[in-house]
């Protein structure tokens, strides 16, 4: 029997949004019924607050806590200029300068994306900082990355490197051999490399956000169509992968839902929150 649902922590891209970054069109009526009931939805992905913003603002969830940077940092109210902090976990510094080495010497021609809080750092406006900020309609800010590093100012919440696959994928198990104890690497697109702290992922704040409304796991209900949502499906009460995530992620879930494209998490909450 399964428990009921009283908490559901969903993943953004190719999830939530169509393959045309279009929010599931039955999502924002589900999203209601849930609120009824007291259920909170909410979001989490390896996005900035800055690009969560809108979405959170379209399905009416801004209230609620969203997990930012894979859970590097959760907040509330983000329709305040200065949102709530729920936690925030930063990467170490030492071992980020000793990667901007690295990446200075081996993988130069890497785009190298700083987050931190709202606030999205890079070097200059490369073609990658293009397409993500059309992505994510965003606008960075360009700085030199090593000084801001080096003057200890802002915390760091995230490390996003873009480029080529195949660089990107040298690039992972670079540092995945390189001893960077407090830093986990995780791909969330084939060439996109996300660095958090080793403390941050999407399980790890279903953990929090469970403990912070006195919820057993069992009545957690998670949807995710990628590797980095693994953990966060496998501990959730129901974890739901979609259809159009690798079948190894299938695998890890209690049940499939349809793809992105066809409504697949509105249909999953209909199904079995609602």
């Amino acid at each position: 029997m399964m428990s009921e649902i009283k908490l559901i922590l969903s993943d953004i891209d190719g999830t939530i949004l169509n393959d045309n970054n279009v929010i599931d069109t039955g999502l924002k009526a589900a999203i209601k019924k849930l609120r009824q009931k007291d259920v909170p939805f909410v979001l989490a992905s390896a996005r900035s607050p800055e690009g969560m913003r809108q979405i959170a603002l379209d399905l009416d969830v801004l209230d609620n806590p969203i997990a930012c940077y894979n859970g590097a940092l959760v907040v509330k109210d983000l329709h305040e200029e200065n949102y709530a902090t729920i936690l925030s976990h930063e990467l170490n510094v030492s071992e980020v300068e000793e990667m901007f080495t690295i990446l200075g010497q081996k993988f130069p021609e890497v785009s190298v994306n700083l987050y931190s809080g709202s606030y999205w750092y890079v070097n200059d406006l490369d073609k990658w900082v293009k397409v993500e900020a059309d992505i994510t309609k965003m606008n960075p800010i360009v700085k030199s990355l090593p000084k801001l590093i080096a003057e200890h100012t802002v915390p760091i919440h995230k490390l996003l490197l873009i480029g080529e696959t195949e660089q990107i994928q040298k690039a992972l198990n670079y540092f995945k051999q390189s001893d960077f104890s407090n830093s986990s690497f995780y791909l969330s697109k084939p060439n996109y490399l996300e660095i958090t702290n080793s403390n941050v992922s999407k399980e790890k704040a279903l953990r929090e956000l469970a403990k912070t409304y006195q919820l057993d796991l069992a009545n957690t209900m998670t949807l995710g169509d990628n590797f980095n949502d693994v953990p966060m499906l496998k501990i959730a009460g129901l974890g739901v992968a979609m259809q159009n995530a690798p079948v190894e992620v299938q695998k890890c879930a209690n049940v499939v839902t349809e793809t992105n494209n066809q409504n697949g998490v509105s249909k999953a909450i209909e199904k079995y929150a609602l």
